[in-house]
């Protein structure tokens, strides 16, 4: 149990296969409206006065636990014990917003996103820590789905055809089963595949390489005939195969897969988001979501820094800086930003206090007392701090808020419906947010930024 006295919030615990992708996948390419009766519900209550205007999330996943100290919550002022050498901050395009100085990109883009930096549920496990943060609620009877399956479900309910609906680049979560009760349909699609490449060679969309288009279609006419005399011993099971590789083929040679064809980027705008996989991978999440594609993680991982802390940090902050810095400047250019929720975050921060015994050398551990969500895009206002902990890091100092406020203000953006019902195969009561039940105390709505 975590007791927030400030602000009285109190927490309580209580691979997608390629067949399956073929079953969400489907030839068209719109991405269809959330469905009426969320946006009346929504509208009713006075949560939104108009169409909401996110259409994609692009979730940058930080597996492992960012430091929050390191990052978007420096504390210069606390200390060598709590800061190592990130003892310099720096000033932003927005005023008064200082964040890590080894986020100089990041800090000329300020005026585009706003950090959260009180969110807190106090779970240091990287399996249920990673859960409360995809599914945004605690762990529980029910197994609830993450945040991009209860998306996918939605969109998909609203008419939505094209590619999978949630996807994540490169590598699956891990950790936890993404769908939950939703079931397999809504489990995360990963792309696998090098970003890095000319071709991002998804396997069932995009050829293995020195397959021609040619030679495709000669293997699809192939398999019809065999398919045809098997058809004639045993019809039923080779029916449902039959639509199955009709779906799976209509994308592999259609305009779909152009998505992954990185080769169609300029050479500077793919130095703009950096020669490395982070970088190319929030690359090929804006391409997805110009192809409509409602919500792609991005799963980055190397971020438990047990051990040597800030010799990782000088690893792991450049390819976030570019690459993330290029995604918002370049979405803003597009027009696209205002439709594209970001999100940045992992499961957890790290101990404010570092570690200096062996075998840590300077490491920072699990820390779910604190940690900090960047948020931009779709709705959410740019330029601002949410929230503020307290002179070291450790513990919220006002406006304290919970995983499920932070996806019952995505939701709301997208036009869903957080107090909505989502539907349970046995019948239980499950709710898109824990917090439509009344029973558990939040910080409510990120309403200072939507």
């Amino acid at each position: 149990m975590l007791d927030v006295q400030n602000d009285g919030v109190t927490l309580s615990r209580g691979k997608l296969s390629r067949r399956t992708f073929v079953r969400i996948g489907a030839v068209g390419m719109g991405a269809a409206a959330i469905t009426l009766t969320d946006f009346l519900n929504l509208k009713a209550r006075g949560e939104v006065t108009k169409q909401p205007k996110a259409k994609s999330v692009i979730q940058l996943w930080m597996a492992g636990g960012p430091s929050h100290l390191d990052t978007f919550d420096p504390k210069p002022d606390a200390g060598a014990e709590y800061t190592g050498p990130y003892r310099k901050p720096i000033e932003t395009n927005v005023s008064g917003i200082r964040i890590s100085e080894g986020l100089p990109l990041l800090a000329k883009q300020a005026d585009k996103y706003s950090i959260v930096r009180s969110i807190t549920h106090g779970d240091n496990g990287h399996e249920t820590a990673t859960y409360v943060m995809q599914t945004c609620t605690m762990p529980g009877e029910l197994a609830y789905p993450a945040v991009g399956a209860v998306v996918a479900y939605k969109k998909k309910e609203a008419g939505y055809r094209g590619l999978p609906p949630y996807m994540s680049v490169t590598q699956p979560l891990g950790r936890f089963t993404e769908s939950g009760f939703l079931g397999t349909d809504y489990r995360v699609f990963a792309t696998g595949g090098d970003p890095n490449a000319n071709t991002v060679r998804v396997e069932g969309l995009v050829a293995p390489a020195g397959i021609s288009d040619e030679r495709a279609k000669q293997r699809r006419t192939l398999l019809q005939s065999v398919d045809d005399l098997a058809g004639c011993i045993e019809n039923q099971k080779f029916a449902a195969m039959d639509s199955y590789r009709e779906q799976s083929y209509s994308l592999l040679l259609g305009d779909a897969r152009k998505a992954f064809d990185m080769s169609e980027e300029k050479p500077e705008t793919r130095d703009r988001y950096g020669r490395n996989q982070f970088g190319q991978s929030c690359l090929l999440a804006r391409r997805l979501v110009e192809r409509g594609v409602p919500f792609i993680t991005i799963n980055s991982g190397g971020w438990d820094t047990h051990r040597d802390n800030f010799g990782r940090m000088k690893v792991l902050l450049p390819p976030l800086d570019q690459g993330f810095s290029a995604l918002l400047e370049d979405l803003a250019r597009r027009g696209l930003l205002d439709s594209t929720i970001v999100t940045w975050y992992g499961e957890f921060g790290r101990t404010p206090k570092v570690d200096p015994k062996a075998p840590w050398d300077g490491g920072r551990h699990h820390y779910g007392l604190a940690q900090s969500v960047v948020v931009a895009g779709g709705g959410f206002r740019g330029g601002m701090v949410v929230g503020d902990t307290d002179g070291k890091g450790e513990f919220p100092k006002n406006r304290a808020l919970c995983p499920w406020d932070l996806s019952a203000s995505m939701y709301t953006l997208l036009g869903i419906d957080p107090r909505g019902r989502l539907p349970h195969p046995h019948g239980c009561v499950a709710y898109v947010t824990p917090s439509a039940t009344g029973e558990i105390q939040s910080g409510g709505l990120l309403k200072e930024i939507m």
